[in-house]
């Protein structure tokens, strides 16, 4: 194994090695270099690389088989992606519009521990993945909070209709119900057909979790992300009117079934800002982060940008014990009526 040089540790920046190798030499450089960024890694819950040739696809693909172990496919996105295999392109989501931090797939029971992007085009302006260290975030929101989140965990509501945001065929890669069905109850997810095109889901995950190597404890969820409160606000009001909130494409709450308000919600997104680093994106550029330890984000961009995202590594969450409220309303499903949908919902950060 070849020592991977010290990565450069810059305040508001992520960890970055700048390296080099040609194109006929990424798979042996990455596999002889394996060791150190796994260590560094864990260090810093996330790296950069700089200078290797990921450059297209194929690249890509070769750079992801030497970084992941166990690779991941997405269930249940929440926006459009383009799939490449075990790779996508990275979130469809509008240019001009920030991504809220996040942790990918902090609503499923079985979450991606790493998380690979590959910059094969980068744009003129913006458009970085930046990070935030969810240890540092723990430390930074108000004890309260984390306390009555660690606690009862977080709740995710999501509503799929064919008018808006993804259709429920879409979102779960199949037009069975039956499928549907098999995968909320192994997911421990409760669920109830919404008319002749809807799905209503409802589960409830941990907020706070320990890393599984090394018992960090981490803020861990979506629960500012997909709250209402961070979408555009013109978008919510008319979202609100056309379905109410019951409808809505994504709802966050705690776990204990209490509403979030805008404060807390805003607060979470300061403290996500506080900690927030970042560095434009530059063609070949490789970046490594560990799902749990690190969220991230997209700034809005100009220009061409195409970054392919690889999950993988897969830990599974605590259980929660299944959400005690009211059943989530229901009207009967008319299997001979069904239409595709397009858009989504415009959020804000």
């Amino acid at each position: 194994m070849t020592v991977l040089s010290q990565p450069a540790v810059t305040a508001g920046r992520p960890p970055m090695v700048r390296v080099h190798a040609d194109p006929g030499e990424l798979a042996g450089w990455l596999a002889a270099h394996r060791g150190g960024i796994d260590a560094a890694v864990r260090r810093h819950g996330a790296l950069l690389l700089r200078g290797l040739p990921v450059t297209d696809q194929a690249a890509a693909r070769l750079a992801v088989a030497g970084l992941v172990d166990r690779p991941m496919v997405e269930r249940e996105p929440f926006a459009p992606r383009e799939r490449l295999g075990a790779l996508t392109k990275a979130t469809s989501w509008p240019e001009d519009e920030p991504m809220c931090m996040h942790h990918e797939l902090s609503y499923a029971r079985q979450v991606p521990s790493r998380q690979v992007f590959c910059c094969l085009a980068a744009p003129t302006v913006g458009g970085a993945t930046a990070l935030a260290d969810a240890a540092a975030v723990l430390g930074d929101l108000p004890d309260p909070l984390v306390a009555r989140f660690e606690r009862h965990g977080w709740q995710l509501a999501r509503s799929y209709h064919a008018l808006f945001g993804l259709t429920w065929q879409e979102a779960f890669g199949t037009d069975s119900p039956d499928e549907v069905e098999a995968y909320c109850r192994a997911e421990g997810i409760q669920w109830a057909w919404d008319g002749a095109e809807g799905l209503r889901t409802r589960r409830r995950r941990p907020a706070v979790v320990r890393h599984p190597a090394t018992g960090q404890r981490l803020w861990f969820n979506q629960v500012a992300f997909l709250n209402e409160w961070t979408m555009d606000p013109t978008v919510r009001e008319y979202l609100l009117l056309e379905f109410g909130r019951a409808g809505l494409p994504f709802s966050t709450r705690c776990g204990d079934g209490g509403e979030l308000d805008r404060e807390t919600v805003d607060l979470i997104n300061a403290v996500y800002a506080a900690h927030t680093v970042r560095e434009p994106w530059q063609v070949g550029d490789l970046l490594v982060i560990d799902n749990l330890r690190t969220a991230h984000s997209r700034d809005a961009y100009q220009g061409p940008r195409e970054v392919i995202v690889a999950l993988g590594d897969p830990v599974s969450l605590p259980e929660l014990p299944a959400h005690s409220g009211p059943p989530i309303p229901a009207r009967p499903r008319d299997p001979l009526s069904r239409r595709s949908a397009s858009g989504r919902g415009r959020r804000r950060r």
